[in-house]
């Protein structure tokens, strides 16, 4: 790499660390495993940087290769999660707030994400944490954009169970 695309990278990786971080934390759960995330996604950058200067969008690459990065790692055997014998719905449940469409506080998020499936989780961050479009999203995880309709519309369910008191639905 010579050194103007060196320093090119440079700042395009440092302008976004944060929403990186951010994001990969969102997606893991765990600031250590997010780091990590961000560190392999960088890797990735750096090899195939020309590539990825020349994207039509390089922000939508870059959070392609990490999306991907964490969907694959999750995948690798010592990561897949343990079962357990009874599972603690009232463990989840976050007091509803004022609406139920507001969140109570990062904590509750946090609990209602670690509540979805690995797919669910990434289709929810980027549709509505980066504010994908769905065309954006089936193009970074590599689905169809009826696959992420349909995983937006369970993980939304799935979370609009767990916060609105049973009671309560309609």
């Amino acid at each position: 790499m010579t050194k103007p695309d060196e320093e090119e990278f440079e700042a395009f990786v440092v302008a976004r660390m944060d929403r990186w971080r951010g994001t990969a934390y969102l997606l893991c759960r765990n600031w250590h495993d997010a780091d990590d995330l961000v560190a392999v996604t960088i890797g990735k950058l750096y090899r195939h940087w020309r590539k990825v200067s020349r994207a039509d969008n390089p922000d939508g690459y870059a959070h392609r290769v990490l999306t991907r990065s964490w969907i694959d790692h999750g995948k690798r055997p010592w990561r897949r999660e343990q079962s357990v014998d009874e599972f603690d719905e009232q463990r989840l449940r976050v007091p509803a707030a004022d609406s139920p469409d507001s969140v109570v506080d990062r904590d509750g998020l946090a609990r209602l994400l670690d509540s979805l499936g690995p797919r669910q989780r990434a289709v929810l961050v980027l549709r509505f944490y980066l504010d994908y479009s769905v065309e954006e999203t089936a193009r970074a995880l590599g689905i169809s954009e009826g696959t992420v309709k349909s995983q937006a519309a369970r993980g939304l369910h799935a979370l609009r169970h767990l916060v609105v008191p049973a009671g309560s639905r309609a």
